[in-house]
């Protein structure tokens, strides 16, 4: 474990426990944002007279593309001003919008307001990243990263029956109430527990021409931008699955009531996966792990892809194969994302932003490629989430040199200032 500049454990005041959740409730603040949308975008699209389904599909798309863009700018200033001033602007900028978000009464409108919300939720997944590779690197960031997720798979699980209660209490702006004052909450919590750990010594100026050069030397090695894209490819199968969920319940599987609970049960297997992940990793590797469930990723797609087109589909099969799906997903995601990050600790910040930016945009497109696909069966679902696996074990193989599972215990890591 590293430190931080005032010689205690990175976090500050905050102890490992507390700093694992409150990393986690950071990052959450970005799903909430998407997973809380779903049962409500039906009711939004009634009241801004937006009749096609597809269409309400943007209320999440251009929130994520916001993530995904956005990310460009907290990098380098996170890497400026340190982390923590940062991530609370940030958090400032989610409370305000999603304030904007529940006024608004026309579809132009909510759009610009989660344009300007996902802005806000940019910060909470680039800069936990980083405060997370500042604090801890290799299979010990692998094991942070995993427990950060299991906590933070707790939005996904518990958002939609949040968003369907909403809609039985009140009405559909009162779920941008919440995240208000969820996101309000932590950035209180982070203002008082959560202290810098950048070492001054790390901190660099923001010159356009050394963001460049950081981003190139992201792009350039190999190891992390396949791992990059291959995270990606497996988070855009699983964005697709988000944007067309509602109408695969409501239109596809006509059981409209079960959506809540099979989303729990997709949203526990991730955080299985997780948990399993945090305790094997150490002792088996991050590629073995993460390659064992790429392949298994590939094999249920494929098995859930042939069951849809024979017609053979039904909501227990549906909710069995997906969960497999998202447990797979669950155990390589966070593994390719701390494995495209552990070359990269010399410019940890930019370098967050770079795979935030790469791995959100292009995720939201395919998501949304997928999503707009829908015709009233899983099928594109299902073959979406194949095509994915397939890229994604492509963009494995061209990292590895064509060779799964082999352990890379003798790369070294190039230190940083603070080290």
């Amino acid at each position: 474990m590293k430190t931080d500049f005032s010689g205690s454990p990175s976090g500050g005041g905050a102890g490992f426990v507390e700093f694992v959740v409150l990393m986690a409730a950071t990052m959450a603040l970005g799903a909430l944002g998407i997973d809380a949308m779903l049962p409500n975008l039906p009711a939004i699209g009634h009241t801004m007279g937006v009749a096609d389904e597809n269409k309400r599909q943007l209320i999440i798309t251009v929130y994520l593309l916001a993530v995904g863009f956005s990310q460009v700018i907290y990098g380098p200033l996170a890497d400026r001003y340190g982390r923590r001033p940062v991530i609370l602007i940030g958090l400032g900028l989610y409370v305000g919008f999603s304030i904007l978000a529940a006024f608004s009464r026309s579809f132009e409108t909510m759009l610009i307001a989660r344009v300007l919300q996902g802005v806000g939720a940019a910060s909470t997944r680039a800069i936990p990243v980083s405060v997370i590779r500042d604090r801890y690197a290799g299979r010990e960031m692998a094991r942070v990263m995993s427990l950060t997720s299991l906590v933070f798979m707790a939005a996904p699980i518990m958002a939609p029956s949040l968003g369907q209660l909403v809609l039985v209490l009140a009405s559909w702006p009162y779920i941008f109430g919440l995240l208000a004052a969820f996101g309000g909450a932590v950035m209180v919590w982070t203002m008082f527990r959560l202290s810098e750990t950048l070492h001054p010594d790390a901190r660099h100026s923001i010159v356009p021409s050394r963001i460049i050069s950081c981003f190139q030397d992201a792009a350039r090695n190999r190891v992390a931008i396949c791992y990059i894209l291959g995270q990606a490819f497996l988070f855009g199968g699983m964005l697709g699955f988000i944007n067309s969920s509602q109408q695969v319940f409501t239109d596809a599987l006509h059981a409209t009531a079960a959506f809540p609970l099979v989303f729990a049960i997709c949203g526990s297997c991730v955080a299985c996966a997780s948990l399993l992940n945090a305790s094997l990793v150490r002792r088996l590797g991050m590629r073995r792990l993460s390659h064992s469930a790429l392949l298994l990723y590939i094999a249920v797609s494929a098995l859930h892809l042939v069951v849809a087109a024979t017609g053979h589909e039904t909501l227990v099969l549906y909710t069995v194969l997906q969960a497999a799906t998202m447990f797979s997903f669950g155990l390589a995601s966070g593994n390719f994302g701390a494995m495209a990050m552990e070359p990269m600790g010399h410019i940890a910040g930019v370098a967050a932003s770079f795979q935030g930016l790469v791995s959100m945009v292009g995720a939201s497109l395919i998501g949304f490629l997928i999503g707009q696909n829908f015709n009233g069966t899983v099928v594109p679902l299902e073959a979406g989430y194949l095509a994915c696996g397939l890229l994604a074990l492509l963009m494995v193989l061209i990292a590895e040199h064509g060779r799964l599972f082999r352990s890379h215990t003798h790369v070294r890591l190039r230190p940083s200032p603070a080290e």
